[in-house]
């Protein structure tokens, strides 16, 4: 069986690399934030180059972190396209801000610029887009409309460490950026993590205070806070992988674009990337009109495939209060009704590529 993801041949490849740095946080004891987590940072800091990183314990935590450091409250709203993992909604949620849903455009499936400014009011604080499937959204277009309005920018990366617009790395585009290293992202911890980048050192150091219980003196609290720091065994392992992800980035856009010039099926309708940009391919989705029937199909010729996000976030049953019905996000609800990915992960082999797709252009629904 061909897996839609298979961590294990990376553990396989650098396990001894893997060990001995989760060794030297056993026996230091360094395992709630401290050294390995900081070290972490600014590693990271530096590969995106950006002014400052921080690490957390999750994506989800990144973008709540995310929103508080932008003073986003009760009250306030933040633009967020309906076609995303709903922890993108939860940041703004958690705040105690009302998400307003957007729909994306019919061929990059990022969120649609031209869709935003019908849905900004008096109490919208923040536009948040997600560089979906490791695909950079309009970041021009989004970034032009907030600064007509004097609205804070987000970038959700949690799909799109290494991607690039208009020569930039994500993360470094945006007043913050916000990632997850949840497993089988691009970038990956054993276990949960994540991390919130910026250009403006103050919104990390706000950060480091709301993560560490609101304190930036052991004992002395001087907010209400959390408990989201970067575990160190999760930063160890993740400056292990940072040294190999530029690689692990080419051989996934060597897949993607395999799959892209020689699945030539009909049936198939694929993502659109804007020349302006640099996906990194963290899944390939692909529109079929019954997704369950060729992910049966698949199976039944020992390939894994599996569905993102079925629901979009505006239908979603935790969100029925604000109103939305179908029809409101129409591009959103189609992908969502049609969507399947295939396997993409760095260690598939020239052989599996090709049988992946053989059976895509072999299926006739």
């Amino acid at each position: 069986m061909i897996k839609r993801a298979d961590l294990s041949r990376d553990y396989a490849a650098h396990r001894e690399e893997y060990l001995q740095a989760i060794t030297r946080v056993c026996e230091e004891t360094a395992f709630s934030g401290g050294k390995y987590a900081d070290r972490f940072a600014e590693e990271f800091a530096d590969y995106l180059g950006v002014a400052a990183a921080t690490g957390v314990n999750n994506g989800t935590s990144a973008l709540h972190l995310a929103m508080l450091a932008l003073g986003i409250g009760p009250g306030d709203e933040v633009i967020i396209p309906a076609n995303t993992f709903i922890a993108t909604a939860w940041g703004a949620t958690y705040c105690g801000a009302t998400p307003v849903f957007v729909d994306c455009t019919a061929d990059t499936w990022e969120i649609d610029p031209a869709k935003i400014e019908e849905k900004i009011t008096e109490r919208t604080k923040a536009i948040a887009g997600v560089h979906l499937y490791g695909q950079p959204f309009d970041f021009a277009a989004v970034k032009a409309i907030a600064d007509r309005h004097g609205l804070f920018t987000i970038e959700d990366c949690a799909q799109s460490v290494a991607a690039e617009f208009e020569g930039k790395r994500t993360g470094g585009l945006c007043d913050i950026g916000c990632f997850s290293f949840y497993p089988g992202k691009n970038l990956y911890a054993f276990g949960e993590g994540g991390a919130v980048t910026s250009n403006n050192p103050e919104l990390i150091e706000k950060i480091n205070v709301l993560k560490e219980h609101g304190s930036s003196r052991r004992y002395y609290h001087d907010c209400v806070g959390y408990n989201m720091r970067l575990e160190g065994i999760q930063g160890a392992v993740l400056s292990v992988s940072l040294k190999y992800l530029d690689g692990w980035t080419d051989r996934r856009i060597e897949i993607g674009r395999r799959y892209e010039r020689e699945i030539d099926n009909p049936l198939f309708k694929l993502q659109v990337h804007p020349e302006n940009t640099k996906a990194v391919y963290h899944l390939f989705e692909v529109q079929v009109p019954d997704p369950e029937h060729f992910l049966t199909y698949m199976k039944e010729h020992d390939i894994e495939c599996t569905r993102h996000y079925p629901v979009p976030c505006h239908l979603q049953n935790a969100y029925a209060g604000l109103g939305y019905k179908e029809g409101d996000c129409p591009n959103a609800e189609q992908l969502a009704a049609r969507c399947a990915d295939l396997p993409l992960y760095p260690e598939l082999t020239d052989d599996e590529v090709s049988r992946i797709i053989d059976r895509c252009n072999a299926y006739r629904g």
